[in-house]
């Protein structure tokens, strides 16, 4: 196992790192064996860890806690969720939810939209319940999941390790706001008690005859829903039990590997909240708008362009064939469908490929 940790110096400063030795590295750190940060701070106090099961996950712990404010630092020592969730918001949500706790009402900048106000498709939004669940982590990883694909209400059924879980925040990686607004449920039945229609995501076979759909074809039963939605996920050991499934409407599935059927929840999650956010205008970061075709006359300029280096060169031989190849030229120049800075940029390829000919 490994370890993201925090200590404190003796200057009141906070130093994070990653190991697989916790105990030995801190023992490092106190003698000044380890030479960095800590060596002209000592003593030095642990006063937070947190275990994962690889050094990659342990060591983006650390830089990502490293980064954190003061503030925020602090409130994940202090366990103090509805604090660490604060410290996450920019400082204009912030100045927002300050403002309406006092009866202020925000002046937005025209084109720019209410974050506050509420959300207007309610209904066609799934309730995300983990049952019983056993690992913090793996509660926080969940919610980064869901808010990645623009879930935001988690409903948790009896955790294991009980609720507030201090090992949640830092694994949901930012998505604290969904931590902070999840409600804990005694029963299956008390966390679905207020939907219409609740889907239990399972791959083994149970004893009880339900309907059996896909992940599109239940994100289209969840769109077209005329009241709350619910999607059930079992506890990470052995999956949800037949009486949870007897309380849904459906059962949905993935096509998976008969030899090996075992996702993880964050995987499970992942898969079902995608195929939900796929009719759902969310961002696409390596989507980019197709450019405008450039006019004729900017293709015409780099076929002749290129045409005339080409004559330059002695290219255009034997010279009966020059008609011919210009030919081809034009058609592969005119072919792409190049852009106006695509055509600027060829153009300024050839400028210097010439340059360097004269040289």
């Amino acid at each position: 196992m490994f370890h993201a940790y925090m200590l404190r110096c003796a200057d009141n400063s906070y130093y994070t790192g990653h190991t697989d030795d916790l105990n030995r590295r801190f023992d490092q750190h106190q003698s000044g064996v380890v030479r960095d940060y800590t060596f002209e701070r000592r003593p030095v106090e642990l006063i937070w860890a947190e275990e994962f099961g690889t050094r990659a996950e342990a060591s983006a712990a650390e830089l990502r806690i490293k980064r954190w404010s003061r503030a925020k630092k602090e409130a994940l020592i202090a366990q103090d969720w509805k604090k660490l969730s604060r410290a996450a918001m920019p400082p204009s949500e912030r100045d927002a939810r300050a403002s309406a706790s006092l009866g202020i009402v925000p002046r937005l900048r025209p084109g720019i939209r209410d974050e506050t106000a509420p959300a207007q498709d309610q209904t066609a939004t799934p309730i995300i319940v983990l049952v019983r669940p056993q690992l913090g982590q793996n509660i926080g990883k969940a919610a980064r999941a869901m808010l990645n694909f623009g879930l935001t209400e988690l409903r948790i059924v009896a955790p294991r390790d009980g609720w507030p879980n201090p090992e949640a925040g830092p694994a949901a990686s930012g998505a604290d706001a969904v931590l902070e607004q999840a409600t804990i449920h005694a029963t299956v039945a008390d966390a679905v008690a207020d939907c219409t229609a609740v889907f239990a995501s399972t791959v083994r076979r149970r004893d009880i005859i339900l309907p059996v759909v896909g992940p599109a074809e239940m994100a289209s039963e969840i769109h077209a829903a005329q009241g709350r939605t619910a999607i059930l996920f079992g506890p990470e050991r052995s999956g949800l039990e037949t009486e949870d499934v007897a309380l849904a409407s459906k059962i949905v599935t993935v096509p998976i590997n008969p030899e090996f059927g075992s996702l993880n929840l964050a995987q499970a999650v992942i898969l079902l909240a995608y195929e939900w956010s796929r009719n759902r205008a969310l961002a696409q970061p390596t989507y980019r708008e197709t450019e405008p075709p450039a006019p004729q006359f900017e293709v015409e300029g780099l076929v002749g362009q290129m045409d005339d280096a080409l004559a330059t060169s002695g290219y255009y031989f034997p010279v009966d064939r020059t008609e011919i190849s210009r030919l081809n030229l034009r058609t592969m120049l005119t072919k792409p469908g190049w852009s106006s800075r695509e055509v600027r940029a060829m153009r300024g390829m050839l400028r210097s490929l010439a340059k360097g000919t004269k040289r």
